[in-house]
């Protein structure tokens, strides 16, 4: 049997039997109020005057207060025609028209007082209304019950409250704050200085974002993401910003943290928000700083927070290389530890470039110095950017950034209006060493005499083995350090030779031996020399194969659980090399003896010798060592 269609004439009898039941509900409610006000209207006393307008209305009575002594001497003079009683307040009527009320608590003073017992026959000479639902506002009352009302307000709204904040809350844990920026930053490649791999990387990403067929036309799939590496400072976030700003696409910036989250199953959501946000706003480029902060997937068991982690990027990875579409989508990740990444999230499909972000070279870090430096008032003519440059070697941009802004400040502390070359000057030595911290108060002579000979001592080993360029040697204690010889590379370098590296040594040694030379004993201050020195030489006979006895197998290919065991033959090469180094270094400061302590008579006359002054002295003593020789060779024959 097929059901009954529902027409039109059927719905219409529903709602038409919907409707009587409606008004006779409503009938029988009226009916039932009637019964009960006619039940009332029997029960009560019938009233007039005064008294019918005191169950009317009470306002009337409520504008003045009076005390009950003079209630009760009205009753006495039989000067009152009615008397109203409520819960909390009497109100009285008096035969000249006047009308107060008294405060009356609970009704207690009217039940003790103001009845009391009457003659049998006797007649009351006033009326007295009974006033149930009459709420007179007395005194501290009138705040009693305003606080009952808020009250009653609040715990209705305050469940409410909570609950609408539960959810606003919950609901912005699972969006977690990640939004389109309101407007694309202005920044394009032109503007970052350097860099020229990563620009060359993201322009691809550029070209895809701004012209998508010429990539589909050809078959070819874009990149779906890139990762950048490299050291913190180098430039990735504003690399990043930069992309945005050439191809006008939307631009997600958010960290690794990101997908972190306090309950269970949000960091999921947080992650199908971000790219459900992504895809609707295509093109978009989704940037994770400090992409390290997610970091690996674990089989250990540890416990719910790895569980959830390891969910999160799972979920991530799926997002990134799964079922749905990310056309128009390109995620671009910065770290400065790309080890810490889970191994799936680097393979091709999901970030398919891996761009080294390389520290500034030396052109670059001379154009970065000008830039910043524009912004200041400063003598631009008279200050070397290539001198400050070569100073700067293995700074990352926004330290060179800090240095410009730090030689203001240096300005401002000697008292200049104009920043000049010499500020420049010490602020790199702020960056590279730290500044100078007074130390040199609480040094004895002693101490003094022998600092001046250990930095002589480096600075003169540099200066004669060429390892750079000497700029100058002080006795000023600078950060942890008592003085120190500053040392630049004329220019950058990437690979460094077996002579450099022993020549390095040597430098560090240098310090030591030249205490050993005019002392004849070392002090402490060599420690962190000899540390030093000391892994150079450990990473000359253990990894580049500079061994005496031509050994080439490189520790580093071993396992670290292996590699430590085989240390113990490495450490005894690096010692015979370290001894090796050490008997030269002394040798060439014994021939250079005069100038070594020219160089430490002149640090501890005026803390600071410039690098000129050294070489000035080492081609003096050359010269008059050649001198010599030739007066001798003469007498020889």
């Amino acid at each position: 049997m097929k059901p009954a269609k529902n027409t039109f004439w059927s719905r219409y009898g529903r709602y038409v039997m919907l409707g009587a039941i409606a008004t006779a509900f409503a009938a029988l409610v009226t009916f039932l109020h009637l019964r009960h006000e006619q039940r009332n209207a029997m029960a009560s006393p019938v009233l007039g005057g005064v008294a019918s307008e005191m169950r009317k209305d009470t306002s009337p009575w409520t504008h003045q207060e009076r005390d009950a002594s003079e209630m009760l001497r009205d009753i006495r003079d039989h000067n009152v025609t009615a008397i109203g009683v409520s819960p909390n307040a009497i109100l009285v009527s008096t035969g000249d028209g006047a009308k107060y009320y008294v405060t009356d608590h609970n009704a207690a003073f009217s039940n003790a007082l103001l009845l009391g017992e009457m003659k049998a026959d006797a007649r009351s000479p006033y009326q007295l209304v009974w006033l149930p639902d009459a709420n007179v506002h007395t005194g501290s009352a009138r705040w009693a019950d305003a606080f009952d009302k808020t009250r009653d307000v609040i715990s209705v709204l305050l469940p409410l409250l909570l609950i609408g904040g539960l959810a606003w809350f919950m609901r912005r844990e699972m969006t977690g704050g990640a939004r389109l920026l309101e407007k694309t930053p202005a920044l394009c490649f032109d503007d970052v200085i350097g860099a020229g791999e990563a620009k060359a990387a993201l322009s691809d990403i550029q070209a895809y974002l701004t012209n998508p067929k010429q990539f589909t036309g050809m078959g070819v799939r874009a990149p779906c993401g890139i990762l950048m590496t490299g050291g913190p400072g180098v430039g990735k976030t504003r690399l990043a910003q930069a992309l945005a700003g050439e191809c006008g696409a939307n631009f997600i910036s958010i960290t690794g943290s990101y997908f972190s989250a306090k309950y269970y199953g949000v960091g999921i959501q947080k992650v199908k928000h971000l790219f459900e946000l992504a895809r609707k706003n295509t093109p978009t480029v989704i940037f994770i700083d400090e992409a390290d902060g997610l970091a690996k997937r674990t089989d250990t068991g540890g416990g719910p927070v790895e569980a959830e982690s390891n969910r999160i990027i799972n979920q991530l990875l799926s997002e990134m290389d799964g079922f749905e579409s990310n056309e128009g989508v390109i995620i671009v990740a910065a770290t400065n530890h790309p080890d810490n990444l889970d191994e799936a999230l680097r393979r091709p499909g999901r970030f398919d470039r891996t761009v080294q972000v390389r520290l500034p070279d030396l052109e670059d870090r001379a154009d970065i110095i000008r830039f910043y430096a524009e912004k200041l008032k400063s003598k631009s003519d008279d200050i070397d950017f290539n001198q400050l440059a070569r100073l700067t070697t293995g700074l990352s941009p926004a330290t060179l950034a800090m240095v410009v802004n730090q030689a203001g400040l240096v300005a401002r502390k000697a008292g200049d209006d104009v920043i000049a070359s010499e500020h420049f000057v010490e602020a790199i030595k702020i960056a590279r060493i730290g500044d100078v911290n007074g130390a040199e108060r609480a040094l004895t002579e002693d101490e003094r005499t022998r600092i001046a000979v250990h930095e002589a001592g480096h600075g003169l080993v540099a200066a004669l083995l060429g390892t750079g360029v000497l700029e100058e040697v002080t006795i000023l204690p600078r950060g942890g350090a008592l003085g120190v010889a500053l040392i630049t590379k004329a220019q950058d370098k990437h690979l460094y030779r077996e002579t450099e590296m022993r020549n390095e040594i040597q430098v560090l040694l240098g310090g030591r031996n030249a205490e050993l030379l005019m002392f004849s004993e070392a002090s402490s201050g060599a420690a962190q020399d000899l540390q030093e020195a000391s892994r150079i030489s450990l990473d000359m006979v253990s990894k580049f194969g500079f061994n005496a006895d031509g050994n080439l197998f490189s520790l580093a290919a071993l396992p670290a659980q292996y590699a430590g065991l085989q240390m113990k033959n490495a450490i005894e090469h690096a010692n015979i090399l370290l001894k090796d180094l050490n008997e030269a270094c002394y040798t060439l400061l014994s021939d250079n003896e005069p100038v070594l302590r020219a160089i430490a008579e002149q640090l501890l006359e005026s803390e600071t010798v410039p690098g000129e002054t050294v070489y000035r002295l080492i081609d003096e003593h050359k010269a008059s060592r050649d001198a010599l020789h030739l007066a001798e060779q003469p007498a020889a024959a």
